[in-house]
């Protein structure tokens, strides 16, 4: 099966990749990463936005290019492979996606053309410490719950929030610096901004429910399945990345006059790591082109997600010790490669989790 970009797809790809070289360099990072602040450059954020790229899958009536999933994969590629630090996995597709799919005609005029104008960052809080639950109260709702490893929280404006109102799941539109709502910075090795989210009675308005009630268990499945897609193509990104490096380096590093390439030991890791990046490059992009074409795509997101935590972490491990002590050294890239790979390995669950689901997937196959 050809996944091959089209000629607009490859434009968009192109783009990105044109801008984050410029604006997402090793040393503007770096720079940005000894001021010891939050891992977000507003510059990069702006640029994006101005070449229309935050909305790329936004609606053509919100303001966006009205664009599809594959487009918007093409991004999140590069994204991957310039560890870029902007929270745009978390506005465009989880935030941006399910506002798109299941939002009223009034939370899209709301949220979406904002989010296109890089006016407002967002997130999901898909992860749970401890069970969230709504109750009614009047014409709102109020949360209660801890959401744990929120992506961008401390940057968001919106929050999307699953939780349980009259025992089914819905999805509430949360305001994160409203009464009720603390959230606490969670340190993270890639220096990716996460939080913890508590919700103590915060209230929210009738409004705030994604899509209107009894859409909820849909709306989380569907943003779940393309969350973890996303995640895939960041890892992809990050991989080719650090394999490009890892293949420059040894065939430049030189010993006994010869380059390290040359040995056979050498050879034979750098070639496992190129075995296991095209495996992850085939089934992320049939899980991300099935999303777009809508089929049912369970069974091929949770393998994709499988071998970005099992090939991805053999990848960045190779790529490092192939470096030697280069490898670990700050001033050179590569270490950044590494610990956003070995970070979205486990987001949204890694190997064993991705094992399980596909078990009961073929199990109720044949039951």
């Amino acid at each position: 099966m050809d996944f091959s970009l089209s000629e607009d797809q490859q434009a968009i790809a192109d783009l990105a990749t044109q801008i984050l070289d410029d604006k997402a360099s090793h040393e503007i990072q770096r720079d940005l990463e000894k001021r010891k602040g939050l891992r977000f450059d507003r510059e990069l954020w702006s640029a994006l936005a101005d070449a229309g790229l935050l909305g790329i899958a936004v609606p053509d009536a919100q303001s966006g290019a009205g664009l599809g999933f594959l487009e918007l994969a093409a991004i999140l590629e590069q994204m991957g492979r310039h560890t870029a630090p902007v929270p745009f996995y978390e506005t465009a597709l989880l935030a941006g996606l399910p506002l798109a799919r299941f939002g009223t005609e009034g939370q899209r005029a709301k949220w979406l053309p904002k989010l296109a104008a890089g006016e407002v960052i967002a997130t999901a809080a898909l992860l749970e410490q401890t069970a969230t639950a709504a109750r009614r109260d009047g014409d709102g709702f109020v949360l209660t719950g801890v959401k744990l490893c929120v992506p961008a929280g401390e940057l968001a404006d919106l929050v999307l929030v699953p939780a349980s109102l009259d025992g089914s799941p819905e999805i509430f539109l949360l305001d994160p610096k409203a009464p009720g709502v603390t959230l606490e910075p969670i340190e993270t090795t890639s220096g990716m901004p996460e939080s913890r989210l508590a919700l103590d009675g915060a209230r929210v308005d009738a409004d705030a429910l994604l899509g209107g009630a009894g859409r909820g268990a849909e709306a989380l499945a569907w943003t779940e399945l393309h969350a973890t897609a996303g995640l895939c193509l960041l890892t992809l990104g990050c991989c080719e990345a650090a394999l490009e490096i890892t293949s420059e380096y040894i065939k430049t590093r030189k010993q006994f006059d010869q380059p390290i390439s040359m040995f056979q030991a050498v050879g034979h890791r750098a070639a496992d790591a190129y075995i296991d990046t095209e495996a992850i490059r085939l089934t992320t992009w049939q899980a991300a082109w099935r999303l777009s074409e809508g089929l049912p795509s369970d069974k091929q997101v949770a393998v994709a997600k499988f071998w970005c935590a099992e090939g991805a972490k053999r990848v960045v491990h190779a790529a490092l010790h192939l470096h030697g002590g280069v490898g670990v050294d700050r001033e050179y890239p590569l270490h950044r490669f590494f610990l956003h790979a070995r970070h979205l390995e486990l987001a949204l669950g890694g190997a064993t989790e991705q094992l399980v689901k596909l078990g009961a997937q073929l199990a109720a196959e044949v039951a």
